[in-house]
Formats: structure tokens, C-alpha cells, sequence
């Protein structure tokens, strides 16, 4: 007995200090960003930044307004949650309780393989099939827009969501499915009035996921979505907070107002994140106590 409490000690002890790490590492980070990203706010002011319509940081008279950076990665992350996790959700539910265990093996397999496939590689197929698509139909002289970042994100959240969603149908107990069967509910009605509501806070914990892929990704969207700091349009060339970060940093000077606007970005950006997720999860645990 002593043993086995010396040893489940030691494994306590083990993910105290892994807790521990983790939380020191998100500390860090949030300190670093803060550090980085106040001094060029408070130089740029904090409503020029936020609003500010124009971005033009190699300019004669550089300009650092991130509104557009900010409403296209908003219009992205909706679109892609609301043609992505409909989709997802079905496609889950038809796996879980519908499908053969041929098709649900097969299907699965595409899922893992989708989800093992690199981000560059989306934005690789996207910028070569999809781009010149939506080009050629929609009569425009460029397909790199806004609509091409959403549909490559929105593949991009399948994956995390069929999983994830997978895994909380099949959890829930099949005595409540054998119920509802009992009193003379239909297989559809037992899915969507008795499974799905029971397994909702796994369901909800892959849409989160999901909206953090799709509010974080990078590499993808800066090849299909043209990386021009313009206000938001469908058809329109767009940058996301990610994406600006990313194709300005490798060219900005150290200490100078650009490199400091680029770390401000992405401590907006971080700050969005945890805005986003906080959210979700207040509301997940209110309508637990309910």
C-alpha cells in the first residue's frame, strides 16, 4: 500500500509540474506580447490602431490602422464555422449512428488523412484549383479573396470537428437511445432529441476547436486570400491578423515602429483568441448548470 501511494504521489507530482510549465509558458508569452505590443500602441494611439482604415507601415508617413485585419479574420472565422461545422456535425452524426462499419472505416480514414495533411498543402491545392475557380466563375480578375480563405478553412476545421464530435456520440449510453426507441421515438428523433443533447458539451468542445484553427491559421490563407491590407470584401484580396504578422515580420527592423506594431498585432490577436474561447466556455458552463 505504501508503495502504490508513493508511486501515485510521484504521478501527481509529475502532472503538478507539467500543469505548472504550461501555465508558465502562457504567462511568458502574454508578458513578452504585452511588453512588445504596448509601446507601439500608446505611440500610434490606441484608437488609431483599432480603427484606423489603412495600413501603409513602409510608407513616407506610415499609417498602422489594423481594421481590416481585424474584420477579415472576424468574416473569415464566420464563414468558415458556418459552412464548416454544419457540415462537420452531420457528417459526424451519419458516422456515428447511420453509417456501416465499411463506410465508417473508410470515411475515417479520409478524415485522419485530412487531418494529418500540412496547412501549406491546403493553401497549395487552394491557390492552384480553388483561386483560378473562382475566378473563372465569377468572371474576376483575380480568385485570391476573401471566399477562397473561407472554403479552405472551412476544410481545414473538418477534421477536429467530425473527430471530435465522433467521439462524444459514441460515448453517450445506449440505454438512453434503447429508451427513446421505447416510447416510439423514430432513429432520426433518438439522434438529434436524445444523442446529440447529450453528447452537446463534446460537440461544443470541437467547434471551439475549430474556431481556433480557423481564427490562428496562417500559411493557407496568406496563399489563397491575395495578402493586401484592404477593407473586407467576398470577391476582394484580404489580409488576416495572422498573415500580417507573418509577411511583415521577416522585413521589419528590430526596435523600429513597424516591428513593434507587428508584435501590437499580435497581442490584439492573442487577446481575441482568449476573448473567443473565454466566451465559449461561460457559455458551455451555463448551460450545464441549467
Amino acid at each position: 500500500m505504501k508503495k502504490k501511494k508513493l508511486f501515485e504521489n510521484i504521478i501527481h507530482g509529475i502532472f503538478l509540474i507539467l500543469g505548472t510549465i504550461t501555465v508558465g509558458f502562457v504567462l511568458v508569452i502574454t508578458i513578452y506580447l504585452i511588453v512588445s505590443g504596448i509601446p507601439a500602441i500608446a505611440q500610434i494611439g490606441l484608437f488609431n490602431f483599432l480603427f484606423g482604415q489603412e495600413w501603409a507601415s513602409t510608407a513616407a508617413e506610415p499609417k498602422f490602422g489594423i481594421l481590416p485585419f481585424i474584420l477579415s479574420s472576424v468574416y473569415g472565422m464566420a464563414g468558415a464555422i458556418l459552412i464548416g461545422v454544419p457540415i462537420g456535425f452531420f457528417t459526424a452524426v451519419f458516422l456515428s449512428k447511420v453509417a456501416n462499419k465499411k463506410v465508417r472505416a473508410a470515411v475515417g480514414v479520409a478524415v485522419d488523412l485530412l487531418a494529418g495533411i500540412p496547412s501549406v498543402v491546403y493553401g497549395l491545392v487552394g491557390m492552384l484549383v480553388l483561386v483560378p475557380g473562382i475566378r473563372i466563375l465569377f468572371k474576376l480578375p483575380d480568385g485570391a479573396s476573401l471566399l477562397a480563405a473561407i472554403i479552405v478553412l472551412a476544410v481545414m476545421i473538418l477534421p477536429n470537428i467530425i473527430k471530435m464530435s465522433m467521439t462524444a456520440l459514441d460515448a453517450v449510453p445506449k440505454e438512453y437511445e434503447d429508451g427513446s426507441l421505447a416510447l416510439g421515438a423514430t432513429a432520426t428523433e433518438t439522434y438529434f432529441r436524445v444523442s446529440v443533447p447529450a453528447a452537446k458539451s463534446g460537440i461544443a468542445a470541437a467547434v471551439v476547436l475549430g474556431v481556433g484553427r480557423a481564427i490562428g491559421e496562417t500559411m493557407a490563407v496568406i496563399m489563397v486570400a491575395g495578402n493586401v491590407a484592404n477593407m473586407p470584401t467576398l470577391f476582394g484580396s484580404v489580409r488576416f491578423l495572422t498573415t500580417a504578422v507573418a509577411s511583415e515580420m521577416s522585413y521589419s527592423s528590430p526596435g523600429s515602429l513597424q516591428r513593434n506594431a507587428l508584435f501590437s498585432i499580435a497581442l490584439v490577436l492573442f487577446l481575441f483568441i482568449m476573448l473567443i474561447n473565454a466566451t465559449l466556455n461561460f457559455l458551455l458552463k451555463r448551460d450545464k448548470e441549467k
